[in-house]
């Protein structure tokens, strides 16, 4: 499989640092525990210490154990045996199995349920499986990711993940910080997503103008690299030209930037820019008629006048 470290997109000091672990942890056959919030890109991490490891020819089998049941879980896990449950037809290979001198990656790892955790625990003590049914357990050579946007260490104290199976899995950490952290990793990514969705659309985006980079910098971003992505999606679908422009961002951006930036605790100020807001998204879906407007802010159509100029709206 191949994989260059240049697939992660970033040029800030959190992100060098990161990378800078990745490529001392990848060629180890210690048991890494990534963290971050979601969509700040952990699977791709997992696919570099795979990539970038001894074990890179072989398969890497992913799973999300948030996603599945937990007898469905323990099944695609561990496997099982032929009559062990209702439709269990036949023996099946579990994960740890089936990538066997390879990688096995659990995501969502703190969605694990208690009575998984310990035979997760065994398994990685032990270095062997006990499939459903059976009684004879089956050594495994298989490397160990995993990766959860929980704090793992909140849920320990909280009672509802195994303090050992968290250290087993914590022999080494990668915390990969949100993107409101590293801001300066944001013209970069949005140059990556213009050319990746470029063919996909057959569009020819060339780049994105410094006011629109401004609003998208200013943002919280609190669905990280993914929503950001979305975003860029999205405009490119609708917006005409070869740079994207400010007009062109989707207008629930435009407001949130400009709420961000004027962020203020009085009262009064707070109130007059909601109502700016409200009434600018009324415009904006009346496809600016004050008329149509007035009707869906349930006013006069004098008070809206009366409104726009108090508020300065242009």
């Amino acid at each position: 499989m191949e994989f260059q470290l240049n697939s992660i997109i970033g040029k800030s000091k959190a992100i060098r640092d990161v990378l800078e672990l990745v490529r001392k942890v990848a060629n180890t056959q210690a048991t890494v525990l990534i963290t971050g919030g979601s969509g700040t890109g952990k699977e791709l991490i997992a696919l570099a210490l795979h990539a970038l490891s001894d074990r890179k020819n072989k398969l890497l089998l992913p799973v999300n154990c948030g996603a599945l049941p937990e007898t469905l879980l323990e099944s695609l896990l561990f496997g099982h045996i032929k009559g062990s449950f209702t439709g269990a037809f036949a023996n099946q290979e579990g994960l740890f199995e089936k990538a066997r001198t390879g990688t096995i990656f659990l995501d969502e790892i703190g969605e694990v349920p208690q009575h998984l955790q310990v035979k997760l625990l065994r398994s990685l003590e032990a270095k062997e499986i006990l499939p459903i049914g059976s009684t004879t357990p089956r050594r495994i050579d298989v490397r160990v990711l995993a990766a959860t946007n929980r704090n793992l260490k909140d849920e320990v104290d909280a009672g509802r993940f195994r303090e050992d199976l968290y250290y087993r899995l914590n022999v080494m950490e990668i915390h990969i910080p949100p993107l409101c952290e590293r801001p300066e990793d944001i013209p970069a990514l949005i140059d990556h997503f213009i050319e990746r969705h470029n063919p996909e659309l057959k569009r020819n985006f060339h780049g994105i103008e410094d006011d629109a980079l401004r609003v998208l910098m200013s943002l919280p971003w609190k669905g990280n690299v993914r929503e950001l992505d979305n975003v860029i999606e999205h405009t490119m679908i609708l917006a005409e030209g070869e740079r994207i422009t400010l007009k062109d961002l989707p207008a629930a951006i435009v407001v949130s930037s400009r709420t961000a930036s004027a962020f203020t605790f009085n009262l009064k100020d707070a109130l007059r820019r909601f109502e700016k807001q409200h009434i600018l998204r009324a415009l904006e879906q009346a496809g600016q008629d004050r008329k149509e407007a007035a009707k869906l802010l349930d006013i006069s159509l004098s008070s809206l006048y009366r409104k726009i100029e108090e508020l300065e709206i242009t």
